[in-house]
């Protein structure tokens, strides 16, 4: 018997290596390209900035969080996950979320005071990288749980980039000149880089499962704040971010409830007996 099982598992592995010969499959590039998409929007967003088109830039930001927001979700149902793809992911969310937003923040605000502004921008930057490098390593651990209770670890990259950039919206709706001074900017960059390598537990909103006789509402108030996106958007943007900042103890409040829980059904089961 096992020597007639040998040529099949051979046939098996010789048809694997075939497939990993031809490179990405097909349904796996349409993910890839949205990805890639989102980093043309972050670099073009640098490109505004440095001609002083700040809303612009901002725009494409926002653009590039957009399409981060559905290019995973694009690869799960075209069953396209690669690692490719996920290595692509993570160095645009790199880029879009930590490097430009640094770059369009020090070009707004931080220039005015080069030293300390610098320092800040390049904190900033190299946190989300070193946030992004942390999910990387975590993707394959078992236990992990922030994520088994349907939290996240600290602030996304995307989360951050639109934080970092509240007091510019800000200054879009009232042209208030204290909002870009560079005493302000450095230690709010500064403080929105600790929250995303911090271990806050976070909302997950993909995790989040909606109960059906709301879901009605859920579409509703989901059209109202798209419509509002596009008739203020920077209002819109400040109070969306504001809630979201605000939702942070609520966040870590819960999963401190759910860790008691946790502890105390592992207190109450009975250990087991010693064979």
């Amino acid at each position: 018997m096992p020597s007639d099982l040998e040529p099949v598992a051979r046939r098996r592995l010789i048809r694997r290596r075939e497939r990993s010969d031809r490179g990405i499959p097909l349904r796996a590039l349409v993910p890839n390209a949205v990805t890639a998409l989102a980093l043309c929007a972050g670099l073009t967003a640098i490109r505004y900035a440095i001609g002083g088109e700040w809303e612009r830039s901002v725009v494409f930001i926002m653009v590039a969080a957009a399409l981060d927001g559905i290019d995973g979700r694009i690869a799960r149902l075209l069953r396209g996950e690669s690692r490719f793809g996920a290595e692509l992911d993570s160095l645009a969310d790199a880029i879009d979320f930590g490097v430009t937003p640094a770059i369009v923040i020090y070009l707004w605000s931080l220039q005015a005071e080069p030293r300390i502004g610098w320092i800040c921008a390049l904190v900033y930057a190299v946190f989300a990288a070193l946030r992004l490098a942390r999910f990387n390593a975590q993707i394959d651990v078992a236990d992990q749980p922030h994520k088994s209770a349907g939290f996240l670890t600290g602030v996304p990259a995307p989360a951050g980039a639109a934080l970092a950039l509240l007091p510019m919206y800000l200054w879009f709706v009232t042209d208030e000149p204290w909002l870009r001074s560079p005493w302000l900017m450095a230690p709010w960059i500064a403080l929105i880089a600790v929250l995303m390598v911090s271990s806050l537990a976070t909302y997950s909103w993909s995790s989040l499962k909606l109960r059906r006789n709301i879901r009605f509402e859920a579409i509703v108030v989901i059209v109202a704040v798209g419509a509002a996106v596009i008739s203020a958007p920077w209002q819109t943007l400040s109070v969306v971010t504001i809630l979201y900042l605000l939702t942070l103890p609520f966040s870590v409040r819960s999963y401190a409830k759910i860790r008691r829980q946790r502890a105390a059904a592992i207190a109450a089961t009975p250990p087991r007996p010693i064979p």
